[in-house]
């Protein structure tokens, strides 16, 4: 299949991912961040498994799958990865996440989510055993000061884990999903990639439903919020879990982590636009140089890949 088409998915998944942080914002001031993250994972996982018995099944997996030979097999070592995955990335990191959205602004929540990048680099580093080049430093510390000020709130000399604990609560999130992404490269040259989509949501779901119900947590929010619900669950999530893997095999893990920071740009914008949120000139200014950082990193780097 044409490159190209990596490119499109990966692109069209981070603007699912953008606007969930804006409409997850809205849905929590009626429910409660663990309630929320339960419905919408139980949502995808549902869509998903839908669609993986559907005569659907077929056509989107041929599609997904043309021109390439992807692993039929699914061995028990790929459910321990899958498990594992899914204990990061549906379960501990949308906890966190939405946790610290509740505590800070979906525009800083947006640009922070940057970080996953950095953490991805930083894994590379100490337990994959690669290695900088003189240029790598440079994009690596663009990304160190832009996270540490989008963090801090550009008040460095004062950071204090009270004040700042919403931004402290998304780069722990953005470390769990960094282990889940660089782990779920292992997964996306399998051929099904709708069942391991599925099995990772609905995991994540279930577990997540359980813990609400010993804390007694309720499912109820108005209804006029519902779409908002249905859209982070079907497209934030579901969609754009197997967007990611089909980018991740086409194009690669690299690419696919260059591009992942444009979330943080479409979640900025969305933020702005329908939440009415300050998007301040310096909160641009070290947006863009973790942006920078990124791009440096991978152009031509040491992260880019051969694909």
């Amino acid at each position: 299949m044409d490159k190209k088409w990596g490119y499109l998915s990966i692109v069209a998944a981070m603007i699912f991912f953008g606007i969930s942080s804006t409409f997850n914002k809205i849905l929590l001031s009626d429910i409660h961040p663990i309630s929320l993250a339960a419905l919408t994972y139980i949502i995808a996982g549902l869509f998903l498994i839908g669609i993986r018995f559907s005569p659907l099944k077929d056509k989107i997996l041929n599609i997904l799958n043309q021109k390439t030979k992807p692993d039929d097999s699914i061995k028990a070592k790929d459910y321990g990865i899958l498990f594992l995955t899914a204990i990061l990335g549906t379960v501990l990191a949308p906890i966190i996440f939405l946790n610290g959205l509740n505590a800070t602004t979906a525009v800083n929540t947006s640009l922070l989510m940057n970080s996953e990048t950095l953490f991805i680099i930083l894994i590379g580093f100490f337990f994959l055993k690669e290695r900088f080049v003189k240029k790598d430093y440079i994009g690596f510390s663009f990304l160190i000061l832009g996270t540490i000020f989008l963090t801090t709130n550009g008040h460095i000399e004062n950071i204090s884990i009270s004040s700042d604990f919403g931004n402290i609560l998304i780069l722990t999130a953005a470390f769990f999903w960094s282990i889940d992404t660089s782990l779920g490269k292992l997964l996306s040259v399998k051929r099904d990639l709708l069942l391991i989509s599925a099995i990772k949501c609905s995991i994540g779901g279930i577990i997540l439903f359980l813990i609400s119900l010993i804390l007694n947590l309720s499912f109820e929010i108005p209804l006029y919020n519902l779409p908002y619900l249905l859209t982070i669950g079907i497209v934030s999530v579901a969609l754009s879990f197997v967007l990611i893997y089909f980018a991740t095999r086409e194009i690669g893990s690299a690419r696919v982590g260059s591009i992942f920071p444009l979330s943080a740009l479409f979640g900025a914008i969305f933020a702005f636009l329908i939440l009415g949120e300050p998007f301040s000139f310096l909160q641009l200014l070290f947006g863009f140089l973790m942006f920078l950082g990124i791009f440096i990193l991978y152009k031509n780097g040491k992260y880019q890949e051969n694909v």
